[in-house]
């Protein structure tokens, strides 16, 4: 796996890319920039629902190496992105039974590696996470995954809850793994399509999408230490919903 992260640099070859369909991983903007070419650039920012971020002009320059950045770079994706609608064809299409993940503030590229390569050993079909917020999908991240991330369909969106609306108009179970729950994930059915909401180790999953889910469930605790790492977490349920199955 190549390990240096593929990028453009320069307003005119980034607006370019962006309109001929290319996918980033993010785009970073030099502070205080304005001009139609700007403009232009934002709009299809948001258009693509690409991640951005603005920096000083020295981290660009650190980047770009002497190039002339134009105070854009765009970190080329290291996946090919698919959209929600096209993750829930492709999953239906696969399988009568689709497992996908929702990862709700995951941040840590190790962890979403890992629990990709859960899920595709599994034999989950997608994963979603947000467009900002969430743990960048790069080339440390595929690496962690073993390559499942190469295997799996991945979306990204700007607003999970609209994503969480289209799995369950598409017949698909969502359940919010949370410790708070009263169910545990055993007494939780998980054998039809299926959605498994996890969120971070520290703040767990929002309030703004725990709501949503049609269940929620939690992993039964023994030790003092009162959590599990999220990839960690994430392979017990994917792997109780593969019990369920086997079983049923």
């Amino acid at each position: 796996m190549e390990e240096k992260m593929q990028y453009l640099f320069g307003m005119h070859p980034v607006i370019e890319a962006l309109r001929c369909g290319r996918k980033f991983d993010k785009i970073l903007l030099k502070q205080g920039m304005d001009g139609p070419q700007y403009r232009e650039l934002m709009q299809l920012i948001a258009e693509r629902e690409v991640q951005y971020q603005w920096v000083p002009v020295e981290k660009l320059n650190r980047a770009a190496k002497g190039g002339a950045h134009q105070g854009v770079i765009a970190y080329v994706a290291n996946i090919d992105y698919v959209d929600i609608e096209q993750l829930i064809t492709n999953s239906l299409a696969l399988s009568r039974n689709p497992m996908v993940m929702i990862l709700d503030g995951v941040s840590d590229v190790r962890n979403l590696g890992a629990i990709a390569r859960s899920l595709e050993v599994a034999g989950g079909q997608g994963i979603i996470v947000p467009a900002k917020g969430g743990a960048a999908v790069n080339a440390e991240a595929v690496k962690a995954s073993a390559g499942a991330l190469l295997r799996l369909d991945t979306c990204k969106v700007s607003n999970l809850r609209l994503a969480i609306f289209s799995l369950q108009q598409a017949g698909f179970k969502v359940v919010a793994a949370s410790e708070k729950a009263e169910k545990m994930i055993y007494d939780v059915d998980l054998t039809g399509p299926l959605a498994i909401i996890m969120g971070s180790e520290g703040y767990g999953i929002s309030k703004s999408i725990l709501p949503l889910a049609d269940e929620t469930a939690r992993i039964p605790q023994s030790g003092e230490i009162g959590s599990l790492n999220v990839s960690v977490a994430s392979a017990l349920v994917a792997f109780e919903a593969v019990r369920q199955r086997i079983n049923n």
